[in-house]
């Protein structure tokens, strides 16, 4: 069964990007010279589209409490905790007894039905950060110079949260722009509530991953550096399957790549863009920044394989090309390549992006001539959600463990690669789903020309 990216937490999602277009709100600025800080509708959308969680206008403690256990991934634990306001059958108590065993909440009062006031979800937030034994260095000056900026004094709490707070100012927990909320005797606002929620995630290592904007002065030897730093990747067992498949022809070639090299960006603002060379990478940058055009960066590792037939005469074969030769005399073939990610500032962007590449990077002509370097006949890059002018292909996935192994075809192919698969090991376990991609490479993958 092949599965569809969309779902009911996808179009919400979309729902909010065409309420934000509507009022042409963008989601950060294209200014170069702007904060490249993430704000609270970033965090939002975030949070929407990887958890499904919504942040409400009004929120108590105990929703913030099930917010950073469902963001976090948190599990009760199975010693029973003791609450003196909720009890074990209570929906809260999972999310609460999880927080409280990793010594995010104290207990035994949660006061869960309370308003959730600002400095109290600035603590939490600071220890489900895992930043406790930084602020317990606080000396009693260093405390007050912080608390300071709040408009707080250290009198107002005993001395393990006065640090705590004070190390939610220092290390950007709490940014500048809510600083005045934290002195303010009113309910936490949802725009603090999601700043926090994306903090913490930053500080877990789960949110977004990448090496930069569009904007930033430095973003190409960034990306250059990141390119160089990369190699082919290996993984004996995987490939060993996968090649099997090519040999037999299930597949006519596929992608190696490592999951903790992944951008998990946004998906409804985001595009991945495949190639191997890393120069024309540096000009589709120059080329954005030049339209106006800003977006959040990363370089995904990936290597292709593919059979390369001995009619074609020797492969290439250095530091970023391997070749194995088979019994029959072919070869397969590995290179060296990556995903450029994109997420994009808001969805005309995004759209702005295929008449791009249409224009300035897809070769239609020996010996045409206003093309990026290295442009391909057929050019490939892909989004989750559907994109006006691209067409619905599949991936075929297999993973082990932060390894996983791709190879895209169109819909219809899908059971027939499944079963190839199945009959080298039957054993395999595929993950199928659909996504969308620009024309040229969906007529590559049809047997079409150009």
């Amino acid at each position: 069964m092949v599965k569809s990216y969309a779902s009911a937490t996808k179009l919400a999602v979309a729902l909010l990007l065409s309420v934000a277009l509507l009022f042409n709100i963008s989601l950060t600025s294209v200014d170069a010279a702007s904060s490249q800080t993430d704000s609270a509708s970033e965090y939002a959308l975030f949070l929407q589209d990887k958890y499904d969680v919504t942040v409400d206008a009004s929120i108590t403690k105990g929703e913030f409490i099930q917010h950073i256990a469902k963001v976090l991934n948190l599990a009760a634990p199975e010693e029973k905790v003791s609450f003196t306001d909720v009890a074990a059958d209570d929906a809260l108590y999972a999310s609460a007894a999880a927080l409280y065993s990793k010594g995010i909440l104290s207990g035994p009062a949660i006061g869960a039905e309370e308003p959730l006031k600002p400095w109290v979800a600035a603590l939490i937030a600071l220890r489900a950060s895992n930043l406790q034994e930084l602020a317990f260095t606080y000396p009693q000056e260093k405390v007050e110079a912080a608390l300071q900026k709040l408009g707080l004094s250290s009198g107002a709490f005993n001395k393990a949260t006065a640090q705590e707070l004070a190390a939610a100012v220092d290390t950007g927990l709490i940014p500048e722009d809510y600083y005045a909320q934290l002195s303010k005797k009113g309910a936490a606002s949802a725009e603090l509530v999601n700043v926090l929620l994306g903090k913490v995630l930053s500080f877990n290592g789960a949110y977004k991953q990448y090496i930069g904007h569009v904007s930033d002065a430095d973003i190409y030897s960034k990306f250059y550096t990141a390119y160089e730093t990369s190699n082919i990747i290996q993984i004996p067992e995987l490939q060993e399957f996968v090649d099997s498949a090519l040999k037999q022809e299930v597949v006519t070639g596929y992608n190696l790549k490592d999951a903790r090299f992944d951008a998990n960006f946004v998906e409804p603002l985001t595009i991945t863009y495949g190639h191997s060379n890393v120069q024309h990478a540096i000009q589709l940058l120059g080329l954005l920044r030049s339209e106006g055009i800003d977006a959040k960066v990363q370089l995904e590792p990936k290597t292709s394989a593919f059979v390369h037939r001995k009619e074609w005469g020797e492969p290439t074969v250095d530091e970023n090309n391997k070749a194995v030769l088979t019994d029959n005399g072919n070869y397969i073939h590995y290179s060296k390549e990556y995903d450029l990610k994109l997420e994009f500032s808001n969805a005309a962007d995004k759209q702005a992006f295929n008449e791009l590449i249409v224009q300035y990077a897809k070769k239609n002509a020996d010996d045409q001539t206003g093309l990026l370097a290295g442009s391909w006949w057929q050019p490939l890059f892909y989004s989750l959600n559907e994109v006006t002018e691209f067409k619905q292909i599949a991936n075929n996935k297999i993973v082990d463990g932060n390894f996983y192994v791709q190879t895209f075809s169109l819909v219809e192919d899908t059971e027939k690669i499944a079963a190839g698969f199945a009959e080298i090991d039957p054993e395999v376990e595929v993950e199928s789903y659909t996504f969308w991609t620009n024309e040229a490479f969906f007529n590559y993958l049809n047997g079409e020309g150009l």
